[in-house]
């Protein structure tokens, strides 16, 4: 099998070829949890859910890691607010991310390493880089990679090292640096901010550190795939690269990839503008979280996706074709003989959606090719083509396929004995042409949220969302 992804340090798309064979080793910088992550975080996050889905859909082994970002100069200042320790905020949003994760039918990575619990990895790491002359301490107790002594750098954001950093997660008056352009791997201690003792001095992690430490520590000194938006590009992982090579004398990463910014209102969604949209704040709105999630994946990971009502109605309506297909394969019932056709119209499908995916996870014609089945499905159910075990099938197929997409919904859980008799005394209604108690149990059903349609098949029912 070959698979190609868009490398963001080559600027080209090349074949996949992981480090240990069948196997890729992933890292995403995950949230900084200081507050609750937006939808278009969760882009970011939906994109690399895709490619660790993809590729176990095709049989790789894969290992993922993200980490949870526990200490930070946010974290800290929205303690001191609240008058409670780091771990009381961050731990809080920790869970809320899990929950928005879950919510978003997003896969858990294999490893969710916490900055806090990996101080002594990030101290072993800075103590290389110390000996090495690649790092100086100041009078304050910080410590800084020296940029002058790693020549390559800038060479994922294709910057001229000589230039000035911009964008960087520490205090504006360094005064302490040798280099305006180098940046803080370890920041001493202050009163009131929390500190840790370790081999190289008492003091916490800068940012980018932290991502070297824990990815390495569970993935290798040369792993397959780093990912995170392309607002990480320049500082954080152009600074990541230059600290674990200097450290290590090996290449850091294989294949980078950076995903687009989510729009809304025309602007990148950011914190910082103003224009953010939470999960929770989203399907309040009565978008159900399956459309959200179409929603955020719906577009290639490299193109800039618009977010806002025209995209969610799209992605609900999406959803609903396919709810109904899958409401109206689960209650066919024909004599009919089996469609000696229905193997090559799967072939035909699953060709086009793994061709799609292969090429650097193109999901709009992936996508394209499942609702291309969708159409021609519902034309043979109305045609009643189908036999009874073609619907099985079918029904199989797709819920094969949406290993990938997750969008499809939750093969339904039998019901329990009361709810089973509500139906089956609607049953006896409509078959006796009692139409009121028919209607009126289907009220009852609703509030109770079953949600029942009659059909040529007979009655058939889904759970609402």
């Amino acid at each position: 099998m070959t698979i190609r992804l868009h490398d963001t340090m080559a600027g080209a798309t090349r074949e996949l070829v992981p480090v240990e064979p069948g196997h890729v080793r992933i890292y995403s910088c995950g949230p900084t949890v200081y507050g609750p992550a937006h939808v278009g975080n969760f882009r970011s996050f939906l994109f690399v859910d895709v490619l660790v889905r993809y590729l176990r859909y095709k049989g790789w082994r894969v290992t993922w890691a993200m980490n949870l970002t526990d200490v930070d100069d946010k974290i800290i200042r929205a303690a001191k607010a609240a008058g409670v320790d780091i771990g009381s905020i961050s731990d809080k949003f920790a869970e809320q991310f899990l929950a928005d994760m879950a919510t978003l039918s997003m896969t858990v990575p294999d490893i969710l390493p916490r900055a806090t619990q990996h101080i002594a990895q990030m101290a072993d790491l800075i103590g290389k880089l110390l000996a090495d002359g690649h790092a100086y301490r100041t009078d304050d107790g910080s410590i800084f990679f020296r940029i002058a002594s790693w020549p390559t750098y800038g060479r994922l954001a294709r910057l001229d090292p000589e230039g000035m950093r911009v964008g960087e997660r520490v205090e504006s008056d360094e005064y302490g640096k040798d280099d305006v352009r180098d940046f803080a791997l370890w920041k001493g201690p202050k009163e009131g901010e929390p500190s840790w003792d370790t081999v190289i001095g008492p003091g916490r992690p800068g940012w980018h550190i932290e991502c070297s430490a824990m990815s390495m520590t569970y993935l290798g000194e040369t792993f397959d795939i780093h990912t995170g938006g392309v607002d990480l590009i320049f500082p954080h992982h152009e600074d990541e690269i230059a600290q674990s090579e200097a450290s290590t004398g090996r290449t850091f990463v294989n294949y980078w990839l950076h995903c687009a910014h989510l729009q809304m209102g025309g602007q990148k969604m950011a914190k910082s503008v103003g224009n953010i949209a939470r999960v929770s704040e989203t399907l309040a709105s009565g978008v159900s979280p399956r459309a959200l999630r179409l929603a955020l994946i719906s577009a290639h990971y490299r193109a800039a996706l618009s977010f806002g009502d025209d995209s969610l109605q799209a992605a609900s309506s999406a959803v609903d074709r396919l709810d109904a297909l899958i409401t109206a394969l689960t209650a066919y019932r024909s004599d009919s003989p089996d469609d000696g056709t229905l193997a090559t119209l799967f072939d035909g499908t699953r060709a086009a959606f793994d061709t799609a995916m292969d090429d650097d996870l193109n999901i709009s014609p992936a996508l394209a090719a499942l609702f291309d089945l969708i159409r021609e499905l519902n034309r043979r159910i109305d045609a009643r083509t189908l036999s009874t075990a073609d619907a099985e099938r079918a029904t199989l197929f797709i819920r094969d396929l949406d290993r990938v997409l997750a969008i499809a919904p939750p093969e339904a859980a039998a019901l329990d004995s009361e709810l089973q008799k509500l139906l089956d005394d609607r049953t006896a209604a409509r078959a006796g042409k009692q139409w009121a108690e028919s209607d009126r149990l289907r009220a009852v059903l609703a509030d109770r949220g079953i949600l029942v349609e009659d059909t040529r098949d007979g009655q058939r029912w889904h759970r609402a969302e």
